[in-house]
């Protein structure tokens, strides 16, 4: 099965689903099964960023009375801001920042996002070529599954006091750290849900938070890489091509939507050590499997 088709679609929208929000990386999953199928080359990797927009609308979706609140909580609160800078000028930007932080959480929230998003875009544009030539391989992926398992028990195993119980409490300066570690997820196989998960944890985040805030920095991050990758390889895909897309995409979302739910259920009592030991397994049986 190495022609991109209806049922390629659905396989690979399965797979983008089960694993986009998990820590065990989609885009590592997705080139073991092309790999698996034959389905490899320019076409397979389009559209194995295209259908992880399917999972990205299951976000939003599930999410959207958080995202209605925090964007009109944001926009009240700018104005509330403004209004208070033109009254009170002599106040230092310093004082006036960190004033504005505890008072207008939504709106920082935001911001911070965007601080999260920036790393990994830059250096994402800087290295793209060179990491979907070189480390697009099932072997790039098996290393880095075990070595993504590996961190997840040493942090798992590392005491850590949580200072941010709740998405408001998600400051600018968890939100840079948090950035910083997404940007392990260029690699294949290091998961972004994975990276930013410990990245939060490690920031200083409870386990929850540290999960939802993940899902909410996938939406500037996916949309924008999928939009990007998508354009560039408009002229790749045909009518049909386009159609079958829209069939993984559909299919991402329906699962992605049951996963977010169960995952964000899922970590309130456990911690994520089966993911790990699931990483290290797959890791190892690929890299006997390629050998």
């Amino acid at each position: 099965m190495n022609e991109w088709g209806p049922a390629l679609a659905v396989i690979l929208g399965i797979v983008e689903g089960l694993t986009e929000f998990l820590p065990v990386s989609s885009t590592g999953h997705l080139i073991l099964v092309g790999h698996a199928l034959g389905f490899t080359g320019d076409v397979a990797a389009n559209a194995e960023i295209a259908i992880q927009l399917g999972a990205i609308l299951a976000v939003i979706v599930f999410e959207r009375g958080k995202i209605g609140r925090l964007l009109s909580g944001a926009w009240h609160e700018q104005k509330v801001l403004r209004s208070a800078t033109e009254s009170e000028p002599l106040i230092s930007w310093a004082d006036r920042i960190k004033a504005s932080v505890r008072s207008h959480p939504n709106l920082w929230f935001l911001i911070g996002l965007g601080i999260a998003f920036l790393p990994a875009a830059a250096l994402g544009l800087a290295a793209h070529g060179w990491i979907t030539s070189h480390l697009f391989t099932p072997q790039t992926v098996a290393t880095t599954s075990i070595l993504g398992g590996i961190i997840i028990l040493i942090v798992e195993a590392t005491k850590r006091t949580s200072q941010a119980m709740s998405l408001e409490q998600v400051s600018p300066i968890h939100a840079f750290w948090i950035g910083v570690a997404q940007c392990a997820s260029l690699i294949p196989g290091m998961s972004r849900s994975g990276s930013t998960i410990i990245g939060g944890l490690l920031a200083g985040l409870d386990r929850k938070v540290a999960t939802e805030y993940s899902f909410f920095l996938a939406l500037p991050t996916i949309i924008a890489a999928t939009l990007y990758e998508t354009w560039k390889a408009r002229g790749t895909f045909t009518e049909q091509d386009f159609l079958a897309l829209a069939l993984g995409m559909v299919i991402s979302f329906l699962v992605a939507w049951a996963v977010i739910a169960a995952f964000l259920t899922y970590v309130q009592r456990h911690t994520l050590r089966a993911f790990a030991y699931y990483r290290i397994m797959l890791g190892v049986l690929v890299l006997l499997v390629a050998s």
